[in-house]
């Protein structure tokens, strides 16, 4: 089949995310200009540079995690193992302002060692980051879209040592997760699916 996006695929799901997959996920934690943490799940996410260390992530909208990026500059990127998939997808539910969503997953909030804004103690690894630019790109007719690019330069990472063997880190054993389309995700051996949690007063 051929279909030209802006005329429609005539499928029961946009494939557009399944074709451009497997996806990481960056899980972005950030600290508003008040004090406030955010945690939250991207999977347009990646890195773009080795030389600065440069990777980015897009908020379809202005949403807490590009605000807070925005205010303070900092962002920390942290790496989703296969036994966090379920609280990272937890974290994803479009919580009010001022939900703590360390505290709405169940995770340990740890201060970073160059950044202001907390890692998850949990994760496997993490990613401390500077933000150098953040932009709204544009479509074909000029104008801007409603997604929002912050970059930043990893400044700072952490490694579990549990994941390390011979001096590598072992993705298999960490079981980096990434996002497919639909419902789906991936870890390097295994394909399983989550719903985005709605919110629940």
């Amino acid at each position: 089949m051929f279909y030209e996006p802006s005329n429609g695929h005539g499928l029961p799901h946009d494939p557009f995310k399944a074709l451009v997959s497997p996806r990481p996920i960056g899980w972005i934690s950030t600290v508003g200009k008040d004090g406030a943490f955010n945690l939250a799940p991207y999977s347009f996410f990646n890195a773009l540079s080795g030389k600065p260390p440069l990777v980015w992530f897009s908020s379809e909208g202005q949403k807490d995690s590009a605000t807070f990026a925005g205010e303070t500059r900092e962002f920390v990127a942290n790496i989703v193992g296969r036994d966090l998939a379920e609280r990272m997808n937890k974290s994803s539910v479009n919580a009010p302002r001022g939900v703590n969503e360390f505290d709405y997953a169940g995770l340990t909030p740890v201060p970073s060692r160059l950044v202001a804004p907390p890692r998850v103690a949990e994760a496997p690894a993490a990613l401390e980051c500077k933000v150098t630019e953040i932009f709204r790109p544009k479509g074909l007719d000029g104008r801007e879209t409603g997604a929002i690019v912050v970059i930043g330069e990893v400044v700072g990472i952490h490694i579990d040592e549990a994941y390390l063997a011979d001096g590598l880190f072992d993705v298999v054993k960490a079981g980096n997760v990434s996002r497919l389309g639909y419902m789906d995700y991936s870890t390097i051996d295994a394909i399983f699916s989550m719903r985005r949690p709605r919110w629940e007063d």
